[in-house]
């Protein structure tokens, strides 16, 4: 299992994402209602739906919202919801994966090919990049749950793959753990890890680069903005990336 690894960067920023409560409501509502909907309303009988009210709560949205969302969903209310992927390049040839939840397949096929074109990428078929990434479980915690020994010991303990934890910075922000497992052992490996850590911020599948590629500051900005665009769009649910930009570039972009 590895140890200490920066994974700040392997997905979209979270700093943005604070900005956003509103529409990350609305994209954790639609989770929620498209996990009812697959399966029984009540959470301890469906764990896609679990997974979802967990990270709901992770962010802070009232009781109310995630209810009112559940029952959307059993009385067979609101949109139907689409899954679909997006695959491309970014500026300095970074592989992306776009996943989202659509109710117009083409109103998000469209905005996610802009989003790409104006910002220095290129969307790719169904399979341009995802070979370069494994399909796994991701279980989330924030720094604060422990220190590295203790979070990795736990998952050794719970049967997880790989740990990768970051401290937080100088100023007490960011950082955390993030527990990789194999995507039949997710729920079976969260329940074990919740007995020892308490609940987590985020239990779902991912997608986790094999190699990543450094960004230099000539393109990070622009990668960053892309990424940034695609998050803003309310069908986006989450963007998956190989790029690793380090501190030194990340602190002169400001």
């Amino acid at each position: 299992m590895a140890g200490h690894s920066k994974f700040k960067n392997i997905m979209h920023r979270k700093g943005a994402q604070d900005k956003k409560r509103s529409a990350q409501f609305s994209k954790l509502s639609r989770e929620i209602t498209v996990a009812a909907k697959m399966g029984m309303p009540d959470p301890d009988m469906n764990p896609r739906l679990r997974a979802a009210v967990n990270a709901a709560k992770a962010q802070s949205m009232p009781k109310d919202n995630i209810q009112r969302a559940i029952d959307k969903a059993s009385k067979g209310e609101g949109e139907n919801y689409e899954e679909v992927r997006y695959e491309g390049y970014g500026p300095g040839g970074v592989a992306l994966i776009v996943e989202a939840l659509t109710d117009n397949r083409n109103r998000t096929a469209t905005n996610v090919r802009t989003a790409f074109a104006k910002n220095g990428g290129n969307l790719g078929a169904s399979g341009a990049v995802s070979h370069g990434f494994e399909r796994l479980g991701l279980i989330e915690y924030p720094v604060h749950v422990g220190d590295e020994d203790k979070v990795l010991e736990a998952a050794i303990e719970a049967g997880a793959e790989d740990v990768e934890s970051e401290p937080a910075d100088e100023d007490g922000e960011g950082g955390g753990h993030q527990i990789w497992v194999a995507v039949e052992q997710l729920h079976p490996v969260a329940r074990e890890l919740e007995k020892v850590l308490g609940e987590a911020e985020a239990v779902k599948l991912a997608w986790k680069p094999g190699l990543k590629t450094e960004v230099g500051e000539a393109d990070a900005a622009t990668l960053l903005k892309l990424i940034d665009v695609l998050d803003d769009d309310d069908d986006v649910q989450a963007v998956w990336g190989n790029y690793d930009i380090s501190d030194d570039v990340m602190a002169k972009l400001g």
